[in-house]
């Protein structure tokens, strides 16, 4: 059984792994290297919690790999949307964003960071735990408590500038939207961006998270996004309804047409029939004058 110190330093450990696999992966796409993270410390904290929740909870699963990689993805799934609704609540902003991913639930988890989850799940369990507890178990126990106090400090500390950094981000983004009575969420999101700027943590943070949107950006965008594909699917519904009418008049006037011809024929037909009946029938007339003609003569 490790002591709480351990579990600790784990926590720190596993945030500051997590940070540098974020600073790696940010830097390849925004081709720049970016100091990624929440706190100005070079740590990631929910990948700290992770680590650990998938210490405590998954250890008696070791056995069964695959137990330990669905549940990875549970949990880890479940922390990251837990992590991403309570700092929105908190802060009124979205820090990450998955809408533009496939198998996403509400921009806060998808199935392409999931799985992953797993992965790392067999790593902890398998490879960087047994290796990270080894390691420990050589520093003497009141070192280990002096260490975790020490790292405690600097967390708090950490957290509580960072928030205070946030906050005066919040309460401007509040009060320039309430002066601004023609809802202007371009100059609101400006405002805040400003405000960050004003100082180094606040440029660290823009610098980390480009892409922040205030949640009455992100409201907005979504509506614009909505009414677009609404727009978009109106427009080929009625061009749709348009080729569909267009053919079928095609279609009519075929027919009318073929109709038209057929009637035509059909007259002629039954005019040439008409012009035999009558040549027929003067035939017929003229026989009988002959017959009478011929009658006449005999008597």
């Amino acid at each position: 059984m490790e002591n709480l110190s351990t579990y600790f330093i784990l926590f720190i450990i596993y945030s500051f792994l997590g940070w540098v696999v974020e600073v790696i992966n940010c830097s390849i796409v925004e081709k720049k290297v970016v100091n990624r993270g929440f706190l100005i410390s070079p740590i990631c904290p929910i990948y700290g919690c992770g680590a650990i929740l998938i210490t405590l909870v998954l250890s008696n699963y070791k056995d069964d790999w695959f137990v330990v990689f669905c549940m990875a993805v549970i949990l880890c799934g479940t922390l990251e949307y837990f992590t991403s609704w309570l700092m929105e609540k908190l802060f009124h902003a979205r820090w990450w964003d998955y809408s533009q991913n496939k198998f996403n639930i509400n921009g806060r988890i998808c199935l392409e960071t999931m799985i992953p989850f797993g992965l790392l799940g067999l790593l902890i369990i398998y490879v960087l735990n047994p290796f990270f507890y080894n390691l420990l178990s050589y520093i003497p126990s009141n070192v280990s408590n002096i260490i975790s106090l020490v790292l405690f400090i600097i967390l708090i500390a950490d957290m509580i500038i960072s928030c205070n950094v946030i906050s005066k981000v919040t309460s401007t983004v509040k009060k320039v939207a309430a002066q601004n009575k023609k809802d202007d969420t371009y100059e609101i999101t400006a405002k805040a961006r400003e405000l960050l700027k004003s100082n180094w943590k606040g440029r660290r943070l823009l610098d980390a998270f480009p892409n922040i949107e205030t949640i009455k950006e992100k409201v907005k965008k979504v509506a614009n996004d909505t009414a677009e594909k609404a727009a978009e699917k109106v427009k080929k519904v009625a061009s749709d309804t348009a080729e569909k009418a267009k053919k079928v008049a095609s279609d009519t006037a075929e027919k009318a047409k073929k109709v038209a011809s057929d009637t035509a024929d059909k007259g002629k037909k039954a005019v040439e029939i008409s012009k035999k009946a009558i040549e027929k029938g003067k035939e017929v007339a003229n026989k009988k004058i002959e017959i009478n003609k011929k009658n006449k003569k005999d008597d």
